[in-house]
């Protein structure tokens, strides 16, 4: 049943139990559909090209042990027993609950063997830095929440099988018998099988999706104005470049109740959203009082083995009406000197984040100024890498890389400031992050753009532009719509 024999997990170092099944065609969202509950928090996170380059597993699981949530000021850890406090800092009290010796995976398995899976709102960064307070906050979304999972299936794109994985914490092994959690995870792991194999019920009958739209909170000229100001700070020396974001709202039909439709609403936004513009850092994160839906391409940060990576998006084309067209638009992105000068910037601006944690001499770009295609839009990227220092933390990476210089600016804490005057709304999760945190100490994280965020029977999509002294206002504008495009097109696909 499972890979390691019983003497392995009974009296060796702690380590997974793992049952090893083949797929059978089953996509990744399939599966999740098989075990989410809409009672309970679950997650997908969907690295639907399954590429060599990055990650080709998918991860999913449900049910966590315990939900951590933090808001500006305290902590709190929800179990089905109690509700715990555990710091007046949500970013430290995340920390705490990986203090210790850390679990390592026997090779040649995937990344993640089970851990923290959650988002980090944009202004978790709030706990880091100074900031003025003058958006409004007009959405009760916690600055971070994490579901802690002991649990969880991979889903090996390449080689087409599932690895369903139990992994308690340290402080289990520590603290229980090997024998007691070894009959423990055998039983999960073939309640789960089952659950597993099942065929997932159908999708609801909806309303249409066609008679919902997206309407923007902010209008086109509002931006452009917003835009010209932050134009002034560039031309006074505050600035060099910074990222500008305005909002849509989604409300569904009349008839919708968030009780009932809720999983449905998202699920299927979900379906269609991956078939219109699947990407790779694409995900689904489901808990009581929020839902992020996600076709990210962004990564802020991994970590894997010490080995710590981050891939800045900056440069924007739409896609061409054909072959032909696109070469012609990508020549245009990469000959533009404005777009050269941005994406420069940002890449220093990573290096030197990753500087702050990585052993000196470490950090180079490995791959700069790259093309990558979506649907709507081609974007120039890089990767810049980068060895963790011995005395670094996975968190200290975190908290040195949070929220990521292209989503904020150059310098990044002055962009800050300027985005909390000239922006009406908090971002909530929006340029936030989601992922996961391992037990092993590796990490994955996204950036959350191109990111529905479900929040009281509403639909909130927010789209931004790297702004420069030379920008065109209404061109920003045009490629923040661009950006938007695959949202406003999964409304329309059956």
């Amino acid at each position: 049943m499972t890979r390691f024999s019983q003497p392995s997990f009974l009296i060796g170092p702690p380590q997974p139990l793992i049952l090893t099944l083949e797929n059978h065609g089953r996509t990744a969202f399939d599966l999740y559909r098989s075990i989410a509950s809409s009672s309970q928090p679950s997650f997908l996170l969907d690295s639907g090209k399954g590429t060599d380059r990055e990650n080709h597993y998918s991860f999913l699981g449900s049910n966590p042990f315990s939900v951590l949530t933090g808001q500006q000021g305290q902590a709190h850890l929800r179990t089905e027993e109690a509700i715990e406090y555990v710091s007046n800092n949500p970013f430290d009290g995340l920390r705490r609950l990986f203090d210790g010796p850390q679990i390592a995976p026997p090779p040649g398995l995937p990344s993640f063997l089970g851990g923290a899976i959650g988002y980090f709102s944009y202004d978790l960064v709030r706990d880091f830095e100074v900031l003025p307070s003058m958006a409004k906050e007009d959405l009760p979304i916690p600055y971070l929440q994490f579901g802690l999972y002991d649990l969880v299936t991979a889903v090996d794109h390449q080689t087409a099988r599932l690895h369903i994985i139990f992994c308690p914490p340290m402080e289990r092994f520590l603290g229980e018998s090997r024998e007691t959690l070894y009959r423990e995870g055998l039983d999960r792991l073939a309640e789960w099988e089952v659950r597993l194999s099942g065929q997932p019920a159908p999708l609801a009958d909806l309303p249409s999706f066609d008679q919902m739209a997206f309407h923007p909170d902010q209008t086109r000229d509002a931006y452009l104005n917003r835009v010209r100001h932050c134009q002034a700070y560039i031309s006074s020396g505050d600035i060099y470049q910074a990222n500008l974001s305005h909002r849509f709202t989604l409300q569904p039909p009349s008839t919708y109740n968030d009780g009932t439709d809720r999983q449905a609403y998202e699920q299927e936004l979900y379906r269609r959203l991956q078939a219109v513009n699947p990407s790779p850092f694409s995900g689904l994160i489901h808990f009581d009082d929020v839902t992020l839906i996600s076709s990210s391409p962004e990564r802020l940060v991994r970590l894997h083995n010490r080995q710590a990576d981050t891939r800045p998006i900056a440069g924007t084309r739409p896609r061409g009406l054909d072959d032909r067209d696109d070469q012609r638009l990508i020549d245009e992105l990469l000959a533009n000197e404005k777009e050269r000068a941005e994406h420069l910037m940002l890449v220093d601006l990573e290096r030197n984040d990753l500087g702050r944690v990585c052993q000196f001499g470490s950090v180079q770009v490995d791959e700069f100024m790259a093309i990558e295609q979506y649907s709507h839009v081609s974007h120039i990227v890089s990767n810049v890498s980068g060895t963790l220092r011995s005395d670094a933390t996975p968190f200290d990476l975190i908290q040195a890389l949070f929220p990521g210089g292209t989503i904020t600016g150059v310098p990044k804490i002055r962009c800050m400031e300027i985005i909390e005057e000239l922006e009406p709304v908090r971002r909530g999760p929006y340029t936030g992050s989601f992922g996961y945190i391992g037990w092993n100490g590796d990490l994955d994280l996204n950036i959350i753009i191109r990111t529905l965020v479900w929040c009281e029977g509403k639909g909130y999509l927010q789209v931004g532009a790297g702004i420069v002294a030379d920008s065109d206002p209404a061109k920003e504008y045009e490629e923040t719509i661009q950006k938007a495009q695959a949202f406003f097109k999964a409304l329309q696909r059956t």
